[in-house]
């Protein structure tokens, strides 16, 4: 009898055959493009339609020195796009109007040239980004310095999926649902710099943007295998048919992992239809499914990690510790655009059951719903540009919470249960005023109400009822200059606001007890000056920050190994992103008007995180992320397609994993090579080794307040890799 997950496994692939009937497949020319590079991606560019209107002196010079744009071998012309998703070209125009670090990764930077099997393949080299594998699709994720405190799930950063939360209501986030092969393009906002949003974290934003039945090239299979026995099959399917198109993409993968139980294997399914009820009106519809059954291999010692880093902590063994999960996931978008004004509005909602055996038996269902509403206006006023945007955000849900004892990984008696409501409701507006053509002041402010209500439903160990209110406020301001068409520099003070979720209180043997109830928001003031730009044989990201931080969400004490997270004094976030791409030679084989070239490929990020003159640990650097991390890249490109070069990673200095300072990780530097052949045709295929030497690393840590050698912190690196895959779109 087959058990539900592969039933629902069996209907999700069903759907991808089935989901959008009779349309007509767009395609576009073939396009070719430098390698993946730092600052922004090569993007295509989408002739769209709209109404006539009446040209608005100097307005069109104006908005010609708006951003760096792509170079011509990016651009492929292709049929009208997509009122309700922009092109890739759009995206790119859109978010460099940010006066701050954000950046646009393109589908063709991971999809055909590696595994793509977690996030890391993504953000790589976004400066700024620490995206470190613990197993599975499980991921531990910082930018700025967000979510450091965090043993588990994701924190500080906000999680989008065609601008669609993610995270649940409380602000938790997680990477099980996300799925590399299903987006066209991937957008980071770093900081204040989400403000877009409505976000108002210390880490940004994250938006990952499925294509549409109007984009090129939907038609698409491919296979990929490799190490530790991965494999995944992936396909696509979409087209348009007059105000009709449609999408749909499905992939299911399994990997029996690096680490004693660490077997994994996930379903996903992601589609939308859209309808266009005219060139200035046009509505879509959102489904996203995924089944995720995971084992989990633990932390383990530091010995452990580096001289036996296959074996699994014991305890998870004994409790067959898992981390299962389904989710169907349900939207409308909606767009509306009048002449110089754009209208967006939508709905969303979320069905999510996580079964989760760990130190007891999580039995969580969460069901989280809302709505967003914006208005961009673009306009001339006064023979000035100005850019006026302001929108609202609902995101609300219901976690009925239920743990048990665990029973080799079975629920044994019940612990606790709770129900726990979130509500979340942000307004925001932002004003861009072009004083001259080429610099904008951009000022704009958020306002969060937030609501925490347990419901505390297993009274006998005492009631834990509670409920939280907040009121935040998050203003910014900022300069962008436009030097040139191709290069950018920019300055900006922002505030961001971040209310506790559930999970933030402490409790134990020998701790302070403080519930949920009495933690304070986090709030930090950060400042940030930078540059950017992009031309045909370089392009660059330089970005300094410092972030001012009042009551941190930190691990500041422990009880049974496990962090408990509450409020600091006072913390400083500052750091150096730096990213760089550049033709280092051309023409060395081939010196045709396509020149062959060596592309070096650079993303640094300094990170300088410490406490702020606290009480107890003075000013200690704070744990959890490497002081420099530099990920490069060297590739031999020809115009053929034929790509050929090494990769590093390198981390050249250990890092604390407690508050304490006591114990640190270790230094470490990992050799991969890849090769393939994309000339942006039918056919793809790649080859990827990595680790070539073998090295022993931990690749991620978890955090304590005071650590001891024998602490189980740590996840050990994957060792030697191997990946292959290839693919055929049309």
């Amino acid at each position: 009898m087959l058990s539900v997950s592969m039933r629902l496994r069996g209907a999700m692939l069903a759907s991808a055959a089935t989901l959008i009937p009779s349309v007509v497949f767009a395609q576009s020319a073939p396009f070719t493009s430098l390698p993946a590079v730092t600052v922004d991606a090569p993007a295509q560019q989408r002739a769209t339609t709209r109404k006539p209107r009446q040209a608005v002196p100097n307005a069109r010079a104006a908005r010609s020195v708006a951003a760096p744009t792509a170079t011509p071998a990016a651009v492929a012309a292709a049929a009208p796009g997509s009122l309700t998703v922009l092109t890739a070209q759009q995206a790119l125009r859109e978010i460099q109007r940010t006066p701050g670090g954000v950046a646009l990764v393109t589908a063709d930077q991971w999809k055909n040239s590696t595994p793509s099997n977690t996030i890391k393949d993504i953000l790589d080299y976004v400066p700024g980004v620490f995206a470190q594998p613990k197993w599975g699709d499980d991921t531990r994720l910082s930018i700025r310095g967000s979510s450091l405190s965090r043993n588990f799930h994701l924190r500080g950063v906000q999680l989008y999926m065609d601008g669609i939360p993610i995270n649940t209501a409380d602000g938790y986030g997680d990477f099980q649902e996300i799925d590399p092969t299903a987006y066209k393009y991937v957008e980071v906002f770093k900081g204040g710099n989400a403000l877009r949003f409505g976000a108002n974290s210390l880490g940004g934003a994250i938006n990952f943007v499925t294509p549409t039945g109007r984009d090129p090239w939907l038609n698409a299979v491919s296979l990929d295998m490799g190490a530790f026995g991965f494999r995944r099959l992936q396909a696509s399917t979409g087209g348009a048919n007059g105000p009709w198109d449609g999408f749909v993409t499905a992939s299911t993968q399994s990997a029996d992992g690096y680490r004693d139980h660490s077997y994994g294997n996930a379903t996903r399914v992601s589609g939308n239809v859209g309808y266009q009820f005219s060139p200035d009106f046009e509505t879509r519809f959102y489904l996203n499914a995924n089944s995720v059954r995971q084992r989990i291999p633990g932390s383990v010692s530091k010995e452990s990690a580096l001289n036996t880093p296959t074996i699994a902590a014991a305890n998870n063994i004994t409790g067959d510790q898992q981390r299962n999960i389904d989710t169907i996931r349900l939207a409308n978008k909606t767009t509306i655009r009048l002449d110089d004004t754009t209208i967006d509005f939508g709905l969303f909602a979320v069905d999510r059951h996580l079964m989760h055996p760990i130190f007891q038996v999580l039995d969580y269902r969460y069901q989280d719903y809302g709505g967003f509403a914006k208005v961009t206006d673009d306009r001339m006023i006064g023979g000035y540009r100005n850019v006026f945007v302001a929108g609202v955000n609902v995101i609300n849900g219901r976690i009925d919470n239920n743990q048990y004892v665990n029973v080799a990984g079975q629920k044994g008696a019940l612990t606790s249960s709770s129900i726990d409501r979130s509500k979340n409701t942000s307004v925001y507006v932002e004003n861009s005023l072009y004083v001259l053509p080429s610099v904008a002041l951009i000022g704009g402010t958020q306002f969060l109400y937030a609501t925490r209500n347990r419901q505390d439903r297993f009274l006998s160990d005492g009631d834990q009822s509670g409920k939280t209110e907040f009121n935040l406020w998050s203003p910014k301001g900022g300069v962008l200059w436009n030097i040139d068409p191709t290069w950018q520099a920019y300055a900006n003070i922002s505030r961001s606001a971040e209310a506790p979720s559930f999970g933030e209180s402490s409790s134990g043997p020998g701790i302070p007890t403080i519930p949920f109830t009495s933690i304070r928001p986090q709030r930090a003031t950060t400042y940030e000056i930078g540059t950017r730009g992009r031309r045909p044989d370089l392009t660059w990201e330089l970005t300094g920050y410092r972030a001012n931080i009042r009551d941190e969400l930190q691990c500041l004490y422990s009880a049974f190994g496990n962090c408990n997270v509450t409020n600091a004094d006072r913390t400083i976030h500052q750091g150096i992103e730096a990213g760089l791409g550049i033709a280092v030679l051309k023409g060395m084989f081939d010196a045709s008007t396509q020149p062959d070239r060596l592309w070096l490929n650079m993303a640094y990020t300094l990170h300088d995180f410490r406490f702020d003159n606290d009480p107890l640990y003075g000013n200690n650097l704070l744990p959890g992320a490497p002081r420099h991390y530099l990920r490069a890249e060297l590739l031999y490109k020809h115009a053929n397609g034929f790509y050929l070069g090494p990769n590093v990673e390198w981390v050249p200095e250990s890092y604390y994993v407690d508050s304490a300072n006591t114990l640190k990780t270790e230094p470490y530097a990992l050799l991969g090579l890849k090769a393939g052949i994309d000339n942006g045709g039918t056919y793809s295929g790649y080859i990827e080794a990595r680790n070539i030497l073998d090295t022993r690393y931990i690749a991620s840590a978890s955090i304590l307040n005071l650590a001891t050698a024998t602490s189980p912190l740590f996840e050990p690196g994957t060792g030697r890799a191997v990946y292959a895959g290839i693919k055929a779109r049309w």
